[in-house]
């Protein structure tokens, strides 16, 4: 039986990995849409590296993590450490879910309204990771 939680957590990071490749491709407005605020946004439109280098490195570890939860959830073979990073993923993605007010200052042209929706998309994929775990590790204890 398939671990849902991570399955979930997989196509998730899979599908955020895909909309920042879509920031890359299309650039400033898609930058702009998505809450990179206007910094990133500018350099983008003036053909500067650093939101590309930037948003690489965000989808490398979505795209990772990805893969750490088809593999947690069965759908490809066991990488290392697992449940290690899985419970690793679940913490950065909770984190980032629950401590939007400590770093909102850090960011002050991205809306409100970007600091809640995309703190409860974080939280939601967080809980699900931390879940899928939970259930790779009692599901390894059984065995």
């Amino acid at each position: 039986m398939k671990n849902k939680y991570l399955l979930f957590s997989a196509y998730s990071s899979f599908l955020a990995a895909f909309l920042h490749l879509g920031c890359i491709i299309f650039g400033a407005p898609w930058y702009r849409f998505f809450g990179a605020g206007e910094r990133m946004a500018a350099m983008a439109e003036a053909g500067k590296l650093e939101p590309t280098l930037t948003t690489l490195v965000i989808v490398s570890a979505l795209s990772t993590w990805g893969l750490f939860a088809l593999s947690g959830a069965g759908v490809i073979r066991r990488l290392p450490f697992l449940k290690t990073v899985i419970f690793m993923v679940a913490l950065v993605f909770i984190g980032r879910g629950i401590a939007f007010p400590i770093i909102m200052p850090l960011f002050p042209e991205n809306s409100f309204t970007f600091w809640i929706v995309s703190s409860l998309i974080c939280l939601t994929i967080g809980l699900c990771y931390a879940l899928g775990g939970w259930q790779l590790h009692k599901q390894q204890a059984n065995l």
